[in-house]
């Protein structure tokens, strides 16, 4: 099966009004070709011709490919340590408030957005790393595209996405593959019962029970329009502790969105007190 028919504009405007319905994505028309090549696959897949039987059949109750939908349409694109100085703002002054806010521990930390794990996997080894301890902190983190959940949850990347890693962490935390995984690398185990990985929609209830020390949600914001944006970060501000942490995209910014928090420095934010 070759090239579809061109995406109609009936059509994009389904496909657009779903995603924002379920996910609070905002789609516009320079992502339509992105659209169109991705939900193809869909349609090869499922033997189907054109746009319209496909958007039919995920309107019509079919929660499983309704599910695929959304994973076609989510940008999973992250790295280890991406926006270096948020994690050396973490394992310095971040940390020895966060610490000082919450003097029991552990820390409770949320990174929402997660994609393949990258994220959490960095956060985890840069509180490890600071505090000596897996004990330190606990990390939940959360995606709406299931499949890149469980990648994160598995922990195995190929070798290529380490280079953001410092050769010291690395031999600490990394296992490297042999035989057939050559090439590959695994999170150590040890590391392991720092993180907790789970499917969310930023846009349904959340399992999350606070006060959080902090909220990683880097370049997700991106996607959503300026009220959508207000009540997710508004919505943030009730599970994080007063003074607690909201680190952001370097693409990205508060500014007329919100005032329950406060710019530190370089897309990190601090919540208001009330």
């Amino acid at each position: 099966m070759g090239r579809f028919e061109s995406l109609s504009d009936r059509d994009f405007r389904r496909v657009a009004r779903l995603i924002g319905e379920r996910t609070g994505i905002m789609l516009n028309e320079s992502k339509r070709e992105l659209v169109y090549s991705r939900l193809a696959r869909r349609l090869r897949a499922l033997g189907l011709e054109r746009f319209e039987q496909y958007l039919d059949r995920v309107e019509g109750g079919d929660e499983a490919e309704l599910e695929e939908f959304i994973n076609a349409l989510t940008t999973n694109l992250t790295a280890f340590f991406r926006e270096p100085h948020h994690f050396e703002m973490l394992e310095g002054s971040v940390l020895q408030e966060m610490r000082r806010a919450n003097p029991d521990g552990p820390l409770k930390i949320w990174s929402a957005g997660c994609s393949t794990g990258e994220e959490p996997w960095s956060i985890a080894m840069t509180l490890a790393d600071a505090t000596g301890s897996t004990d330190a902190a606990r990390i939940l983190a959360t995606d709406v595209d299931s499949r890149v959940v469980a990648h994160a949850d598995a922990g195995i990347y190929d070798g290529s996405r380490i280079t953001g890693i410092a050769r010291e962490r690395q031999r600490r935390w990394l296992l490297r593959g042999k035989g057939a995984q050559d090439g590959k690398v695994r999170i150590r185990d040890d590391l392991r019962p720092m993180t907790r990985f789970q499917q969310l929609n930023l846009f349904d209830e959340w399992p999350i029970r606070g006060p959080l020390d902090a909220i990683f949600c880097r370049n997700t914001l991106i996607y959503f329009d300026k009220p959508t944006q207000k009540e997710l970060v508004e919505r943030f501000a009730t599970v994080l502790r007063p003074g607690g942490y909201l680190f952001i995209g370097h693409s990205e910014s508060l500014y007329r969105v919100t005032d329950t928090f406060r710019l530190l420095e370089q897309t990190l934010y601090r919540r208001v007190s009330p």
